[in-house]
């Protein structure tokens, strides 16, 4: 009896609850570079009984798609947004190669976390997510492609390739910083390093993207 009063205290600020279980997950994935963190961990690190989990999101599968949910609900945000501004095609580009490489050190479990709950969920789910979180990418690049060949911008690429050229580009340094670590010396990418890196990769990406006379 004890017990449950102790969890329907907690749950007494359900909006707070749910943030704090969130952000507890997310630091832990990141201080433990790994995505196998055990719930007693995350809710001792957000104060909070493991109980509720369950109670919040229908056990750790969910609080996980609800973390995949907050960490990318700006960033699809902003791809509309790009795709509504009047410049140029690799302008959208650019930024967007930016912005995802900001996310990725935001939230450096990001694609890691994407793969486990499609390779782990059933048919119906895999749908979703790829609905709701892969497509709308896939759908923007198919856009600024068409743009970019349209005004001679850019080469003749396929969009579906482009989309795993990006997500491999960007992503790589932050889930598998461990390689970082153990060839340089490097145990944390800091902001100087994220910095030079987005440099480096949209300098080297556009120029395999654009067109010679563009």
């Amino acid at each position: 009896m004890a017990g449950r009063k102790a969890i329907v205290q907690d749950v007494e600020a359900p909006a707070s609850g749910r943030a704090r279980l969130l952000e507890a997950t997310s630091i832990a994935m990141r201080e433990a570079d790994s995505l196998d963190v055990p719930l007693s961990d995350i809710a001792a690190r957000a104060g909070l009984n493991a109980a509720l989990v369950r109670y919040y999101f229908g056990g750790k599968d969910g609080l996980l798609r609800a973390l995949l949910e907050r960490d990318t609900e700006n960033n699809l945000a902003e791809l509309d947004h790009l795709l509504a501004m009047d410049i140029r095609p690799a302008k959208k580009l650019r930024y967007h190669l930016a912005g995802l490489i900001n996310t990725y050190y935001n939230y450096p479990y990001l694609s890691r976390l994407m793969i486990k709950l499609l390779q782990e969920g059933t048919e119906d789910e895999r749908q979703r997510i790829a609905d709701r979180f892969l497509k709308p990418i896939a759908d923007a690049y198919d856009v600024i492609v068409r743009e970019g060949r349209a005004i001679g911008e850019f080469r003749d690429i396929d969009p579906k390739l482009l989309y795993f050229n990006v997500i491999g580009m960007c992503d790589h340094l932050f889930s598998s910083s461990v390689s970082l670590k153990y060839c340089y010396g490097i145990a944390v990418v800091d902001d100087t390093l994220k910095r030079q890196y987005i440099d480096q990769v949209v300098t080297i990406f556009l120029k395999g993207v654009l067109a010679d006379e563009a």
